[in-house]
């Protein structure tokens, strides 16, 4: 379930991001093209006022936030309304009586912005100058507008983000629901038959064996045996996988759970089977329980995968061994082998892999079953390996806190 909630949170976070992003982004559009247009119609304004002035207008009496220049005989003439520091603009003036060439230019000075025009008026040269103050506080005013509808804006795209993912995403957590429910119902259905086909094939290869029947007979019933033993293995790893993904409800109630004890136990049990194969197999494990919170037989199942994966990978004369540890506030089990390894590439925890060597791999939901169960007890899986040169398991988990199992 872990799984798929990520799948579904993240499609709700990219749905939501999208539609936030476009609300955002039409905003934005919308707020510059309208400070664009404002921007435009306020300069051209000023040059109308300017060139109007420049013609029409007096020096003693020019309209309000403008000022009047008339160089005459070289004479300077103004009005009787004290123009701003630093102006008129003389050399300018005699830049334009001497090339008879109009000038704009745009002074910042003040804490304003004026525009200055000079231009020949007959046999004398005009300057006129405009304060843009007002226009410029109107600028002001719109970005503070559109700063506070981009919030608003913002606002709205995440509210909006959020239900639209939601109902978009609705259709997908549904269809990974039925899709858990079905598998669920027909693994459960499938594992009596398929149980009692591995039974009577047992129970076939068993008489073979003691009726004279010919060897390939006997060999095909022994691979009869294995080949309904891993379908029964699949069948089960997939039913396990849909009752993982349940609601964290329905699930068994965690308690204190003594790994190091599990792991001793699952050691004793597959020392056999290990001698069987001429694997040497070891433990090495704290005197004092190392509990963590958690499920006993899911934790029994991860122990008992990675010896059963470790057993599968490593040839005679070769060797495991299993550590327990704690270290600070973490439980660490480690399982490592001298088998035949894999590539670092090759992505052991993703269902039905099969990487280099896949004719003697295992394939199926078992190292992808063992991610579940420890991400959802809170803790990492992590493996190390080189092929041919073995494989390394390390399972971390919180300890649990308070008195010892």
């Amino acid at each position: 379930m872990a799984a798929e909630r990520a799948v579904v949170a993240r499609a709700r976070r990219r749905v939501g991001l999208l539609v936030g992003l476009a609300v955002t982004v039409l905003v934005s559009l919308v707020g510059a093209v309208s400070y664009g247009m404002l921007v435009r119609g306020q300069e051209r304004q000023i040059q109308r006022e300017l060139a109007y002035t420049a013609v029409r207008g007096d020096p003693s009496g020019p309209p309000g936030c403008t000022w009047l220049f008339l160089l005459h005989d070289g004479q300077l003439v103004s009005g009787a309304v004290p123009a701003p520091a630093g102006f008129p603009l003389t050399a300018a003036m005699t830049a334009t009586a001497a090339t008879r060439t109009p000038a704009t230019d745009r002074i910042e000075r003040n804490g304003t912005v004026y525009f200055v025009l000079t231009e020949p008026r007959g046999e004398d040269v005009v300057q006129a100058i405009f304060d843009a103050r007002y226009q410029l506080a109107d600028r002001r005013h719109l970005l503070l507008a559109l700063a506070v509808a981009e919030l608003v804006g913002l606002l709205a795209a995440v509210v909006s983000g959020l239900v639209v993912g939601r109902l978009t995403v609705a259709p997908l957590a549904e269809a990974l629901a039925r899709q858990r429910r079905f598998i669920a119902d027909v693994s459960h259905e499938l594992r009596t038959p398929i149980a009692q086909l591995h039974t009577r094939a047992q129970v076939l290869a068993r008489r073979a064996g003691s009726t004279g029947v010919p060897a390939n007979y006997r060999s095909e019933l022994d691979r009869l045996v294995g080949t309904s033993r891993r379908l029964g293995e699949v069948v089960n790893d997939l039913l396990l996988s849909a009752r993982l993904a349940a609601m964290p409800d329905d699930r068994p109630a965690t308690t204190a759970v003594d790994l190091a004890a599990l792991a001793e136990a699952a050691v004793v049990a597959e020392t056999d089977r290990a001698a069987e194969q001429g694997v040497t197999l070891t433990l090495s494990r704290p005197d004092v329980p190392v509990p963590v919170p958690g499920v006993e037989s899911a934790l029994r199942r991860v122990i008992s995968e990675l010896l059963t994966n470790a057993l599968r990978h490593t040839p005679a004369h070769g060797r495991i061994d299993v550590t327990v540890r704690r270290r600070d506030d973490v439980a660490e089990l480690m399982v490592v082998d001298t088998g035949e390894g894999f590539d670092p590439a090759d992505r052991i925890f993703d269902r039905f892999h099969s990487g280099v060597g896949a004719e003697k791999r295992h394939t199926g939901l078992g190292l992808a079953l063992l991610r579940e169960v420890v991400t959802g007890h809170g803790g990492t899986i992590e493996a190390r390996s080189h092929p041919g040169q073995g494989a390394q398991f390390a399972v971390r988990l919180p300890v649990r806190s308070g008195p010892d199992p």
